[in-house]
């Protein structure tokens, strides 16, 4: 059985990964930001036999995730899954920008995982060969190559950055850190027109996971499987 923190797990592919790695037998602790309007996550809880507890998270806060990690003191973390985001406002465009929407994306999505692994590496540093997966997308590769989308595609640019520098820091610990597209996925935040469900692509990013190896660290997966294109 491992121990798994989620962050962003109220609803979409974090919903999905609580609920897949709790049917699965694993200690879940569900992280989110308003732990009290999360009924869906509330309700898995409920009826998982103490295999999920949720537990207040906002990412951006640094009291917050001091707040988290005291908690959680001495417990080893396994798998550690930076799920929590944005999609960085409806204003992303060359002629019209929401500024603080940017400020806010860069703070929940590139500089929050890293204060999440920082206040964590403890509790993964007690487990035996943990992990560390950042949900990121396409659009922070290099290779997307379309305009727009400033605030998010930046702020997913960032943190593949963050997270390829936490693999070589963590590689000696024994720590694999990696990155995953989710797919372009049917959420709030995908729209309706997507591709596949948030269940297809948390069964996805539960597989990759679990073949995750110190010696293919820093590796950018897609959902499926396959590796992404920087």
């Amino acid at each position: 059985m491992a121990t798994v923190l989620i962050t962003g797990a109220n609803r979409g592919i974090g919903l999905e990964l609580a609920r897949a790695y709790a049917t699965g037998g694993d200690r879940v602790f569900a992280a989110c930001r308003k732990r009290a309007e999360a009924k869906a996550l509330n309700a898995l809880a409920a009826g998982s036999n103490g295999a999920v507890s949720v537990h207040a998270l906002d990412v951006a806060d640094g009291a917050s995730v001091a707040a988290l990690a005291k908690s959680l003191a001495g417990v080893p973390i396994d798998v550690l899954i930076n799920n929590a985001g944005v999609n960085g406002g409806p204003r992303q465009s060359l002629s019209d920008t929401d500024f603080d929407a940017w400020t806010d994306a860069l703070a929940i999505m590139t500089i929050g995982p890293f204060r999440v692994v920082q206040a964590l590496l403890p509790n993964l540093e007690a487990a035996s060969a943990a992990k560390v997966m950042t949900v990121t997308s396409q659009l922070g590769a290099s290779t997307w190559p379309f305009g727009g989308s400033y605030a998010y595609a930046s702020a997913k640019a960032g943190v593949n950055s963050v997270m390829r520098a936490l693999a070589l820091d963590l590689k000696s610990k024994g720590i694999v850190v990696s990155l995953v597209h989710p797919g372009w996925v049917k959420t709030d935040m995908g729209g309706a027109g997507a591709d596949i469900t948030p269940q297809d692509s948390a069964a996805g990013i539960h597989k990759v996971i679990a073949g995750l190896a110190l010696e293919t660290t820093g590796t950018f997966y897609k959902w499926n499987g396959d590796i992404h294109p920087w």
